[in-house]
């Protein structure tokens, strides 16, 4: 009896965590979906970041390993995604079957000089033990990409320095300069860089460096985006942000990055609208709106488990990462009608930008998942439906009247957007692109 009952639990269906029928998943289709909303080691509402690194190891050895290589450099390039990338990488040096792509693929990840330690970090995350060598000729490859303001940015005094891994992957350099540059690594000699965290870190009034560094244009997007509180704590004059809000670039910079900034600044909201309307202008999306012909409905998950902090520091939740899809996709499709779903489904007045943010967001309290009913309460006819979700719902989802999308924002192991569903995983511009770039195909 205990061998049959085991059989059958074997067999059994999958649920989402919140208990209805799961789609049956190929090993590829579960490291996708564990790899590309990740914040690697981070928790999530369901499930904790160790297990979903541990899910992450043991699918790696069971997906093919040009498919796995591929996966990484999406993760990094498409996703911006930076840690999942580098764990995917080592897990392939574990295996004989992924290990000759390694140093091909690790050279395509590594895009930041701090990532050749945090890498040998993850590598020795279960101790000291020598670098392979695909791992030693991606790392030594790597290397000589970066200039001594990057090296010097991002040489901290942490347990795997940058020139350990210098001397660990016995990197060349490429001509003589490069050489003169990794004596001075190797000596503690670089060049001190210029940039915010040295400037706060070197004591001072901390106003009078928050003002010299935006006179002087030395704070990139994100960082003048995640410091606005910081700037309001230590008094800079509002007007002094706006200007750099005005001013700064945009074209890399996605909506959900304006409205996370936006909830820990509300007195800038103006200015940060501006700002998030020209990055959606220099995508061209108002050139690209014949992409998404027709009547589109867009339904938002706005459920309890949405609404958790990316990471443990981040200022984001995900419901920004939500919003900021569906403030995207308005602005880019011909007819849209937003609906958020919760343990209902409610309709969202026709509005635009942190408007159509607030109107989101206070539709209704954050409960349950009840997609399906959701879905049933959806009566207009449609060219496409777009739901943007963690897929953890209670009650049984059915198949899409029509073109339908499931874009799932999160790592959990099982999820219901399969099947007649189109699956997408992530919450970066790179899923509206594939929306845009399929249908595009699929019209030619």
């Amino acid at each position: 009896m205990k061998l049959n009952i085991l059989k059958l639990a074997h067999l059994a269906r999958p649920r989402t965590h919140e208990g209805a029928p799961a789609a049956i998943l190929t090993f590829e289709q579960a490291l996708r979906r564990s790899v590309l909303s990740c914040m690697l080691w981070e928790n999530e509402f369901y499930e904790s970041g160790v297990a979903i690194a541990g899910r992450i190891r043991e699918l790696v050895p069971k997906v093919a390993p040009e498919k796995v290589a591929a996966l990484a450099v999406e993760a990094r390039t498409a996703m911006k995604l930076r840690h999942p990338p580098l764990l995917l990488v080592r897990e392939m040096a574990r295996h004989a079957t992924h290990r000759g792509l390694v140093a091909e693929t690790l050279v395509r990840v590594i895009q930041r000089a701090d990532e050749l330690s945090e890498f040998v970090a993850i590598y020795w995350a279960e101790g000291r033990r020598p670098l392979s060598a695909q791992v030693k000729k991606g790392l030594a490859a790597a290397f000589t990409r970066f200039d001594e303001y990057a090296l010097a940015k991002y040489d901290r005094a942490s347990v795997v320095r940058l020139r350990d891994v210098l001397f660990l992957s016995h990197a060349k350099p490429r001509d003589a300069e490069q050489a003169e540059l990794w004596k001075r690594l190797i000596a503690n000699e670089l060049t001190t860089p210029d940039t915010w965290e040295v400037a706060l870190s070197s004591g001072g009034d901390k106003r009078t460096h928050w003002e010299r560094l935006l006179t002087e244009r030395k704070l990139g997007a994100l960082a003048l985006l995640r410091n606005l509180r910081n700037m309001k704590d230590a008094d800079v004059p509002e007007s002094q942000v706006v200007a750099a809000l005005d001013a700064m670039r945009t074209d890399r910079v996605l909506p959900f990055r304006f409205l996370a900034a936006a909830r820990h600044a509300p007195q800038l909201e103006e200015a940060l609208e501006r700002a998030m309307f020209r990055s959606l202008e220099g995508r061209g999306a108002k050139d690209d709106l014949a992409q998404l012909a027709g009547h589109t409905i867009i339904l938002v998950d706005v459920s309890g488990s949405m609404v958790a902090p990316l990471s443990r520091r981040s200022q984001m939740l995900r419901t920004d990462a939500a919003y900021g899809l569906a403030v995207l996709l308005r602005e880019i499709a011909e007819k849209v009608t937003v609906y958020t779903f919760s343990n209902t489904a409610k309709r969202v007045p026709p509005r635009r930008g942190f408007a159509l943010r607030d109107a989101m967001e206070s539709s209704q309290s954050h409960s349950g998942t009840y997609l399906g009913a959701a879905l049933d309460a959806v009566e207009e006819r449609y060219d496409r439906i777009i739901v943007i979700t963690d897929e953890q719902s209670h009650d049984r989802v059915a198949a899409p009247r029509g073109k339908g999308y499931m874009i799932n924002v999160a790592s959990a192991r099982n999820g219901v957007g399969y099947g007649s569903w189109v699956h997408i995983d992530g919450f970066s511009e790179a899923v509206i692109n594939y929306i845009r770039e399929l249908e595009n195909v699929e019209s030619r």
